[in-house]
């Protein structure tokens, strides 16, 4: 990729200052800055680097003002972290929508649809009545079984695994090693102290604009579906089961894992290793933090929880203060018993 810093401003509806004719191919940290790269100064404790970077030009906030004379060329913007994020996106979009066509060996089942502008890596198999937007990007040795419908501008990474009658929307993106669609756990216990597998017959619901982070995966649906509502973001390395409904942008970070039917609001937020039991509904706005469990609905919303097994975080706070003083306590009690 390569832009004149007009093209740049443009893109961000910011301004230069400088020479908008000079061009930038990279996108560089600051600190590290080399001709050809831009970078951003959205933080004041990399300020000096500023007045030093050789970088070709730097996004910087419109109430940026220098104290020394600069090298670089300035790109003014309303909110400079933004506008980088905002060029990010931008780079990886380009970078991630320039291959297209088909390379060999590949296979399509002659009964699926695929729109235009689309790519399909080597090793990538597609099953039968599938129905494949315009634009998306399937990477190699990607499974998709069969009947399942893939949304505009979505991209499939290397190697995960869309099993049959998945629904996924557009502009989503499934990244590396990620299974959509597997069978849920369900086991019937049997009188012999056996289990006899339930079989799993609903399927998976992608929404637009999700992301699915490497190595997640989401079960089908025992019947019914399982429902990945618009915007959310899951990270690597989520259990996600049966029949189990995330709400609109809510995120979900690394090795969480929510059990069957489970319902959780939108604009939540998951930390890592959160774990959350079945059948349970968790409010809209709802925070779970890091490793903690939670065992029953969350019904008020904008509650945060912490600890384990999860209770309000207040509360939990001031028992730890206590707990971790406990063998101080519990010295000071039994001077106070003796002299009783």
């Amino acid at each position: 990729m390569e832009l004149t810093l007009g093209q740049v401003a443009s893109i961000l509806r910011g301004n230069v200052e400088g020479d908008e004719t000079q061009k930038v191919s990279r996108l560089d940290k600051i600190q590290e800055g080399k001709k050809g790269g831009i970078s951003f100064l959205a933080n004041d404790k990399y300020t000096q680097f500023i007045y030093e970077t050789d970088a070709t030009a730097v996004i910087v906030s419109k109430n940026f003002t220098p104290t020394k004379p600069l090298k670089t060329n300035l790109i003014r913007v309303e909110d400079a972290y933004n506008g980088f994020t905002q060029l990010l996106e931008a780079y990886a979009m380009l970078m991630k929508n320039s291959v297209v066509g088909i390379e060999d060996p590949s296979y399509m089942d002659a009964s699926s649809k695929m729109g235009g502008q689309a790519y399909r890596g080597a090793f990538s198999y597609i099953g039968k009545n599938c129905a494949i937007g315009d634009s998306v990007k399937i990477h190699s040795h990607v499974h998709i079984g069969d009947r399942v419908r893939i949304g505009d501008n979505t991209i499939i990474h290397a190697g995960a695994k869309i099993c049959a009658d998945t629904v996924i929307g557009s502009n989503c993106e499934i990244h590396p090693g990620a299974v959509i669609g597997s069978d849920g756990f369900g086991f019937a216990p049997q009188s012999d102290g056996s289990y006899k597998a339930i079989p799993q017959i609903g399927n998976v619901i992608i929404e637009d604009n999700v992301s699915v982070g490497s190595n997640s995966t989401i079960d089908c649906a025992t019947m019914g579906s399982t429902i990945i509502k618009k915007g959310a973001k899951i990270d690597n390395l989520v259990q996600i089961a049966h029949n189990v409904i995330i709400g609109e942008n809510t995120v979900i970070a690394s090795q969480s894992g929510i059990s069957g039917s489970t319902e959780i609001g939108k604009n939540c937020i998951i930390a890592g290793k959160a774990g959350i039991i079945g059948h349970l509904k968790i409010a809209d706005n709802t925070t779970v933090g890091a490793n903690t469990g939670i065992t029953k609905s969350v019904t008020k919303s904008g509650t945060t929880l912490f600890g384990y097994i999860g209770m309000d975080m207040k509360n939990f706070l001031k028992s730890y203060s206590i707990f971790k003083n406990l063998e101080g306590i519990l010295h000071r009690l039994k001077e106070l018993e003796k002299k009783q």
